[in-house]
């Protein structure tokens, strides 16, 4: 007889082991968004362009997009807290590599593994998901999946304050410290899930996935400065449409595929990911238009002249507001279901746009707006974790909840795509500089409030009933004590 599979000798302190989880979610998070206060200075501090500089936010955004579901599927198979660890310890090297040099090409490298950490929000789902009990699930996945708006949310005006009164290389700093102590954290209190998928961990198919995604998000985030009918664009373009079919293909034939697809195919799982994405894309248009919004000169008519810390602050009441409405979001889905609450939340985020259009030339109003598109993105991030881990096997909850967090990446990608256009293409001058119009900004926003609906429209589509889901999730064949005990036995 094999060996039983060791168990932390007690359960973890649901306060204390969530906490945990979440503060690493939030560190991870506020990687995201780091440097984009040091973004203008990027240039002059390294000596290099502003092209150049641009790959400290676009390099992130590659390889989370691409580690959150390898390492989410590896989580699944070689033990979440293991993985968890080594993306805590990819996201301190890269903040130390960031930290000890001025070279650009260094501090991309360093910017690519804080990227990479952000399969720490899908692992530590999953690992909530394997150890908590059935009560505890749906509260607790809501404050970590909610972790990836605090953290931006939060990031903004203190990475400002940081590059206005100390040298810019502190953040990372203190970054690495916070890395460290997640570390510890993770080693004093979480425990190891004895739950495990089986077989062979897909190689082929983490190549062709990251390959392909690499393809896609290269062109839409550098699209706009090559040129959308440049060859590199179209290249890459034509490349991801090759891979797409292929990666496909094999996955469905491999036995253990990196990403079911055939479970992702079904309509509770391919409509949840469809409204992550443009969720994701709603959420990232109010981060990235407030801050500019409110540092545009007064020359323009519309803009306030705020500084970067004032621009900053703007959004840390959102960020405020998604904490306390992490418990309120999960007593929805729990009441009434997660299909009900990520409805709910896409209408928020609509309305939000709403006031955002009629109300962009006062600052209380126009924190205001960015305040009700928070609270409805904190709800939706709540809600789309349970949707997922009900339409899932247990043994596939990492990998599950990695692709939801990719598809929510993409989305925001897509987002910076987009607004990047529109604000460099609907111009003026004013002052003497080339400044988006009021217009652009107020076309921002009525796009990002048809994607809100959009969500709204894909989340009326998923297929069942709004009926409270805490059963399904917490009480999954395998989930909470229940796992522990199916472990134990089967070992």
């Amino acid at each position: 007889m094999p060996p039983a599979i060791p168990l932390p000798a007690d359960p973890p302190r649901p306060r204390f082991f969530v906490g945990v989880l979440a503060f690493c979610g939030v560190v991870v998070a506020v990687m995201q968004t780091l440097v984009v206060p040091l973004l203008p200075h990027v240039p002059a501090l390294t000596g290099s362009t502003p092209a150049a500089a641009s790959w400290l936010v676009t390099v992130t955004l590659l390889t989370g997009a691409v580690f959150t579901p390898v390492l989410g599927r590896a989580g699944d198979m070689y033990g979440k807290r293991k993985l968890l660890l080594v993306s805590l310890g990819v996201l301190t090297a890269g903040s130390v590599m960031c930290a000890v040099s001025s070279h650009i090409g260094i501090l991309i490298a360093g910017r690519a593994l804080q990227g990479a950490a952000l399969a720490v929000i899908p692992l530590g789902i999953s690992i909530m998901r394997d150890e908590l009990p059935p009560a505890k699930v749906l509260s607790s996945v809501a404050l970590m999946s909610s972790t990836l708006g605090i953290g931006a949310a939060v990031g903004l005006p203190v990475a400002a304050l940081v590059v206005e009164h100390f040298d810019w290389h502190t953040m990372f700093w203190a970054s690495a410290a916070l890395g460290v102590l997640d570390i510890v954290l993770v080693l004093c209190v979480v425990p190891e899930s004895p739950l495990r998928s089986r077989g062979r961990f897909d190689g082929v198919g983490a190549l062709g996935l990251s390959a392909a995604l690499v393809a896609v998000l290269l062109a839409i985030t550098q699209g706009a400065d090559w040129g959308w009918t440049s060859p590199r664009t179209l290249a890459l373009l034509g490349a991801a449409a090759v891979i797409w079919p292929l990666w496909g293909a094999y996955e469905l034939r491999t036995r253990s595929p990196l990403v079911d697809l055939r479970v992702s195919a079904r309509p509770a799982v391919l409509l949840t990911n469809v409204a992550a994405l443009l969720i994701g894309f709603a959420f990232y248009a109010n981060s990235l238009v407030t801050a500019q919004m409110v540092q545009e000169p007064k020359a323009t008519g519309y803009g306030l002249g705020a500084s970067i810390v004032v621009s900053g602050l703007c959004l840390l009441p959102g960020g405020l507001s998604m904490v306390a409405l992490s418990p309120v979001s999960a007593k929805i889905s729990a009441k009434y279901g997660p299909k009900a609450a990520l409805a709910l939340a896409a209408a928020i985020m609509a309305v939000g746009y709403g006031v955002r259009f009629f109300t962009s030339h006062s600052l209380p109003m126009i924190i205001a707006g960015a305040t009700v598109v928070a609270c409805g993105t904190a709800i939706a991030y709540s809600a789309l974790p349970a949707l997922v881990m009900r339409a899932v096997p247990v043994s596939e909850t990492g990998a599950a909840n990695g692709l939801n967090t990719l598809m929510r990446s993409v989305g925001q990608a897509c987002c910076s795509a987009v607004v990047a256009a529109i604000l460099a293409n609907v111009t003026f001058q004013a002052g003497g500089h080339t400044v988006p119009t009021l217009h652009a900004y107020l076309l921002v926003f009525l796009i990002a409030a048809g994607a809100a609906l959009a969500a709204l429209v894909a989340t009326l589509f998923l297929p069942g009933r709004t009926a409270p889901a805490t059963a399904t999730v917490g009480a999954d064949s395998a989930t909470g004590a229940t796992g522990r005990t199916t472990a134990q036995e089967s070992a």
